[in-house]
């Protein structure tokens, strides 16, 4: 963006005047300090003040506004609840940021069809208490599940750790009613069991903003298990904790949730929500059984016969509600628990072959020598989804450089393994240098064919998620070392 502060100052007040002529005052912010809140998601670390922010109450207004940008040619940014940690929602200095907080009714619960229809800015938590007096709930489970919102779990195809058993996202949402750039509405997807023509659905959702505006999602609602418990497995190290993950998934059992926390992840996190974690084992495994209480009986037993032979040193068991809930509240406080220890912390989310668990952790290990940071692991290990915490200090000059390049280099490391650079986070900003990596010139054509066949115009999120052959270009010749690229038989421009 070279434009002056002038020329910006001049566009936002033909942006902001020509929306106002569409909308109420009240859904239009302007001025730079009521923006300011707007700036960032939760990868703090990028921050760009947006021209005008726009909060649409209505399915028309988000039509008004869509209409508006592009007869303007002004790019959009669609925003939820600003939990994302890749910079999707990250603002344009020249673009309106489209946020969909106001857009938070929750339509109807059908128990009957175990469905209900709801908004993009309704809490992923609302839609369960919603459906909790019927015996329901909707499976999908991010950390952040009490603050982020069903729009943003579409856009970036969220997850969590009841994930392994029940699905992502794209496994729980069975419509979608989307605002395209062109001012149309579409429908994607159906409450039937199938739907007619090519599955968009599985296209759109995880397109991270960039195909068009959702204004309504349907889930699908799942019975709330009669009995619930949890398993931790205690183990001296993580290579034994990384194997005794494969070993569970190889005897047939598809547990709720299997997560794993290395030591420093443990120690952080004990002090902080006194789960009642081992505070002597270098990794400790979650894994949980629902169902009715002879299945759960059975399968407890099945999981701890699986840990002992696999190397636990302890095993423990929930023995009410209250210590299951206890139990997780350690896993789903470790993000915020880093700041016990670490001025500021850098979350990585790559994705690999669960046999390849070992490897890669003790390839982190090595990377924390190498870059000279800490590096706290916690992760859903059933389905591979690793999540490391990066702990720097952004007040020393050049961490917060080195922790970028950490993190780059784990995500190079999942790609060599085998897997993928994001399983739950998305891309964004963040890992768009990484996209270089994992895919060819080929597969980003394709890539940016679909983006072209929704949007034509290019103005919805645009230089997210979909790098350019110049941008891997200019990514290549920044990482040869010795004359020779890391990882050289990936394929690359």
């Amino acid at each position: 963006m070279t434009a002056t502060p002038s020329s910006l100052a001049e566009r936002r007040a033909q942006v902001a005047a020509s929306l106002r002529a569409r909308l109420p005052d009240g859904c239009i912010l302007s001025d730079p300090e009521d923006t300011r809140p707007y700036e960032c998601d939760g990868l703090a670390a990028y921050r760009q003040l947006p021209l005008v922010v726009t909060l649409p109450t209505s399915e028309e207004q988000v039509l008004a506004i869509l209409d508006t940008c592009r007869e303007l040619k002004v790019p959009i940014v669609p925003r939820g609840a600003g939990t994302g940690l890749s910079g999707g929602a990250l603002p344009i200095a020249d673009g309106v940021v489209l946020s969909t907080a106001r857009l938070n009714r929750i339509v109807k619960v059908d128990a009957h069809a175990r469905t209900a229809v709801v908004q993009p800015g309704v809490r992923n938590l609302a839609i369960s208490e919603a459906a909790a007096p019927h015996g329901l709930y909707y499976a999908p489970d991010p950390s952040s599940q009490i603050a982020c919102t069903i729009g943003g779990n579409v856009a970036e195809n969220s997850g969590g750790v009841h994930c392994l058993k029940y699905g992502l996202t794209v496994h729980n949402v069975l419509r979608v009613r989307v605002a395209t750039i062109e001012g149309e509405i579409i429908e994607l997807g159906s409450e039937a069991l199938d739907a007619p023509g090519l599955d968009l659905l599985a296209v759109f959702i995880g397109s991270e903003g960039m195909l068009g505006i959702v204004t309504e999602v349907t889930v699908k609602l799942v019975p709330k298990p009669a009995v619930a418990q949890v398993v931790m497995a205690s183990f001296a190290d993580v290579v034994t904790a990384g194997n005794a993950v494969a070993s569970i998934i190889a005897a047939g059992i598809i547990p709720a949730g299997l997560e794993m926390m290395d030591r420093t992840s443990v120690r952080m996190v004990e002090p902080f929500v006194h789960a009642g974690y081992d505070l002597d084992a270098a990794a400790i495994l979650l894994c949980e059984a629902d169902g009715t209480a002879l299945e759960v009986a059975e399968e407890i037993e099945r999981m701890k016969t699986v840990f002992e032979g696999a190397g636990a040193t302890a095993i423990a068991v929930s023995q009410s509600e209250a210590e299951r809930m206890r139990f997780w509240s350690g896993r789903k406080n470790a993000f915020p628990a880093a700041g016990r220890i670490s001025p500021d912390y850098y979350c990585m989310d790559g994705t690999i072959p669960r046999k390849q668990l070992a490897r890669v952790l003790q390839g982190i290990a090595q990377m924390e020598q190498s870059f000279g940071l800490r590096c706290s692991n916690v992760f859903h290990a059933g389905d591979g989804n690793m999540h490391p915490l990066i702990l720097f200090d952004a007040n020393q000059p050049g961490e917060f450089e080195r922790a970028e390049a950490f993190g780059a280099a784990i995500l190079a490391l999942c790609v060599e393994v085998g897997g993928t650079i994001t399983g739950e986070h998305g891309v964004g900003m963040e890992k768009i240098n990484s996209m270089c990596v994992q895919f060819g010139r080929k597969e980003l054509d394709a890539f940016f064919a679909v983006k072209r066949a929704f949007d034509a115009p290019m103005l919805l999120n645009p230089d997210k998620a979909i790098p350019t052959p110049h941008r891997c270009a200019e990514f290549g010749k920044l990482h040869v070392h010795g004359g020779a690229l890391p990882f050289p038989d990936l394929p690359r421009f």
